[in-house]
């Protein structure tokens, strides 16, 4: 064997191993992190006295720290234990209070559903909040889906001043528009079924019935939300494969462009959207491209810092959509002192 030919294999045998590239933090593979645990407190109602659960978590800076107070409401067929696991874990990770009132449960009642006293629930449960957390009163924010969706804008109209910016998500704002679209044939379905024990009957039973029915439907006080960032946001298959047709997203919006005596969305532009579900001649807005959302956007208008989005999905939300918006917010609300 040539001494060239010892001295390579000597090298082969001998020569270290190559160093692998360097792995980051980035890499590897990210666990979620846990979702935090809520404590349960009893707020006692300032109209009837009755106490009301609240689930809340803060982040321990709260107590020293201005930190933004995020509500988030359950849905219509639910209550405060509803599980909201995606919502609680995205206000985490952004290091925001969560608070989830009951407002008088699930809407089938007359306590429910609206009343002044499920309205007044919530302010009780933010005004409780600000005696436990530094609350930012600029960085006060309200989100549902649903019922949840239907209770925010609710509260938009009749407590604009209460809250820095909303984001509501599929919620039906005309409770007599949707009772008669689940009522097909005459028949009351689910929702109306619950619609009526809340308000007392059917829309059209009696003035009393009808003035209950005004007083827990958005569409009637969103003109008063001109100063509140507000966005709407719906699945453009809701109403075919969800239960709330994207007429009323689009009806409470325009409330809101008749406060501000800004241009509405056509009966047209409606119409095309519920039948067609696309426009037929959409503006440069209505099909801007947002990384947040992550959908295909059939129409997006805005209203002073209002804006309403119809999305390529149905009855559903996405919270990091949701709370990305709410955080370029900011807006005083008031706080009552307790």
């Amino acid at each position: 064997m040539s001494h060239r030919i010892l001295l390579l294999i000597l090298l082969a045998v001998f020569s270290p191993a190559p160093v692998p590239a360097a792995v980051t933090f980035d890499d590897l593979p990210h666990a979620q992190a846990p979702v935090p645990e809520t404590t349960l407190y009893r707020i006692p109602s300032t109209l009837d006295g009755a106490p009301q659960p609240v689930l809340a978590w803060a982040p321990e800076s709260a107590t020293t720290t201005p930190t933004a107070l995020f509500v988030f409401l359950h849905s219509w067929s639910s209550d405060y234990t509803q599980d909201n696991e995606k919502w609680l874990r995205a206000c985490a990770e952004r290091g925001w209070i969560w608070l989830h009132p009951n407002f008088r449960g699930m809407n089938q009642s007359p306590q429910a559903c609206g009343s002044k006293l499920a309205r007044q629930d919530i302010l009780d449960a933010i005004d409780h909040a600000c005696t436990l957390w530094q609350v930012d009163r600029e960085r006060i924010y309200l989100a549902g889906v649903s019922g949840g969706g239907h209770m925010s804008l609710l509260m938009a109209g009749h407590h604009p001043d209460r809250f820095s910016a909303i984001s509501s998500w599929v919620g039906p704002t005309d409770l007599a528009e949707w009772h008669r679209f689940h009522t097909p044939d005459g028949k009351p379905g689910k929702y109306a079924k619950m619609i009526q024990k809340s308000l007392g009957g059917a829309p059209g039973t009696s003035s009393e019935i009808d003035a209950e029915y005004r007083d827990r439907s958005p569409v009637f006080h969103l003109h008063q939300a001109t100063a509140l960032p507000v966005s709407i946001w719906a699945g453009v298959e809701d109403g075919h494969s969800g239960s709330v047709p994207v007429s009323h997203s689009l009806r409470a919006f325009n409330s809101i462009c008749r406060g501000l005596q800004q241009p509405e969305i056509s009966d047209q532009e409606i119409q095309q959207l519920v039948t067609d579900r696309r426009l037929r001649q959409p503006l440069a807005t209505d099909t801007a491209a947002d990384a947040e959302l992550g959908r295909e956007i059939f129409l997006r208008r805005h209203a002073g810092s209002s804006m309403v989005t119809i999305f390529a999905g149905g009855h559903e939300s996405l919270p990091p959509a949701a709370l990305a918006w709410l955080s370029r917010q900011t807006h005083l609300a008031n706080v009552t002192a307790r």
